[in-house]
């Protein structure tokens, strides 16, 4: 990445475009297109223009213009478009007051990482999310007074007698982890996405199969810093979606599109530190786990069901949210089980790689405000020193029934998250990282866009239900 003004306008040089990038309050990227004259350093001090009314919970139409401010930082080469193209993300400012929009998600994580250092708890948190999705051959999907449909196609898909001109290899469901091919036939497809994200300067660890049949796909990024890692995952999303279509194949990351199968979660790996030392090591404690990590899972749990509101945010996600698919339903932790939300892995003892992994959150979040919100629910557990309680070292799906009542489970709806957040926020508004207006709008979106929505359509499933009766 690089770290100047002088170095973004001297790499203009060589490109004919300059795309300009922001996210709104649900995740979604926005961008428009400039050519490569108009970058100077006065763009970068003052910013240029745009309809903040037309982008969905920013602005009313009354009060619609806006500014973006590009981060010299964040600039790559764009290795998609034909024309040589320079992407810069922005930051959002509102042009009256000269200050950082508050709804802007960018913004939301950099108080994030100053109220970090201004607890005192550490200096900085390391993030590695793993968000996985699926490249499917084909997808069709409407709806109207009448009708409503979605039809989805794979050559790996259990569904098919297997791959084309009949040579076998569909990957059964839950069978889908780690085949070499022909079983698994993206393996070319995922290389591809892995170079175009190193080429735009997105470190990876390992890409492979997942779980699910139909070419469920995770590629595991290096860990990187709040701002960093968020900004991170909206070029992986681009580049996963735009590496499909370029291969003939649509990338989707919407948690569970099939029925009978895994769906699609983004397990979100975090850590705090102190100078060189990661404040969640303690070689004496459970897991090599210190007081604080263990608080900090305290938080987690305590906020669960408000932080599924931002981290699993569509109706969508609680078709994946239930028991028996690999889905961390269980308000728990554990040194290995996967079944509860917070998971200590233990594949390293060393205590560089001491973290926590809070499995609920989905890849349909925004990325900035999910990591922002769960890093405030951690040191709302530190601050208040809140116990998690016993790890559960178990199967937790196969519990005597008495004990599994003893053990709380994720909400079950977006109604329900939505309803948790309302009545639990407090520790987002800590130095008012998240503001009032910002809850109270992604609230009422969610509502009235999202949850009505689904609600009043009749399902296609009640035809076979209820049709007869």
């Amino acid at each position: 990445m690089l770290t100047s003004v002088a170095d973004v306008i001297k790499m203009g040089k060589d490109v004919e475009m300059v795309d300009l990038r922001f996210t709104d309050l649900l995740g979604m990227w926005h961008h428009f297109t400039m050519p490569a004259g108009e970058l100077s350093e006065e763009l970068f001090e003052e910013g240029t223009g745009f309809d903040g009314s037309s982008i969905r919970a920013f602005k009313e139409i009354h009060e619609s213009d806006m500014i973006l401010i590009p981060d010299p930082e964040t600039a790559f080469m764009d290795h998609i478009f034909e024309v040589p193209t320079l992407i810069v993300i922005c930051d959002i400012y509102d042009p009256v007051t000269l200050q950082p929009y508050t709804r802007d998600p960018r913004y939301v994580v950099k108080k994030a990482e100053a109220y970090l250092k201004q607890t005192g708890i550490a200096d900085i948190s390391y993030w590695g999310p793993e968000a996985e999705f699926f490249l499917f051959d084909s997808v069709t999907y409407g709806g109207a007074t009448n009708e409503a449909f979605y039809h989805i196609d794979s050559s790996e898909g259990w569904w098919n007698s297997g791959l084309a001109g009949g040579k076998g290899g569909q990957i059964s469901p839950k069978g889908g982890y780690f085949p070499v091919p022909p079983a698994d036939t993206k393996q070319d497809v995922r290389s591809k996405i892995v170079m175009a994200l190193e080429a735009a300067g997105v470190p990876v660890e390992m890409h492979h199969h997942e779980v699910a049949t139909a070419g469920q796909s995770e590629i595991d990024l290096r860990y990187g810093t709040l701002l960093g890692m968020a900004d991170s995952i909206q070029i992986y999303k681009y580049l996963v979606k735009n590496v499909a279509r370029q291969n003939g194949l649509t990338a989707t990351f919407m948690p569970k599109p099939l029925f009978g199968d895994n769906g699609s979660g983004m397990h979100v790996h975090s850590s705090l530190w102190r100078g060189e030392n990661n404040v969640f090591f303690d070689e004496t404690g459970y897991a090599q786990l210190s007081d604080t990590a263990k608080y900090y899972i305290g938080g987690l749990l305590r906020h669960a069901p408000a932080l599924l509101a931002i981290a699993a945010p569509t109706t969508n996600s609680y078709r994946r949210l239930v028991p028996g698919y690999e889905a961390p339903v269980n308000l728990a932790y554990s040194q290995r089980n996967r079944s509860a939300v917070c998971r200590i892995p233990m594949y390293s003892k060393s205590p560089k790689a001491k973290r926590v992994e809070f499995r609920a959150p989905d890849p349909s979040t925004n990325p900035y405000l999910c990591f922002a919100a769960m890093l405030m629910a951690g040191l709302d557990g530190v601050q208040n020193q809140i116990d998690p309680g016993e790890p559960m070292d178990k199967d937790l799906y196969d519990l005597p029934p008495e004990e599994a009542a003893r053990v709380q489970q994720v909400p079950g709806s977006l109604t329900a998250v939505l309803d948790a957040l309302e009545a639990d926020h407090e520790f987002l508004l800590k130095g008012d990282v998240f503001t009032p207006d910002l809850l109270e709008a992604y609230v009422s979106y969610k509502r009235s866009a999202e949850v009505d929505t689904v609600r009043m359509r009749p399902h296609p499933h009640e035809f076979t239900l209820y049709f007869d009766i």
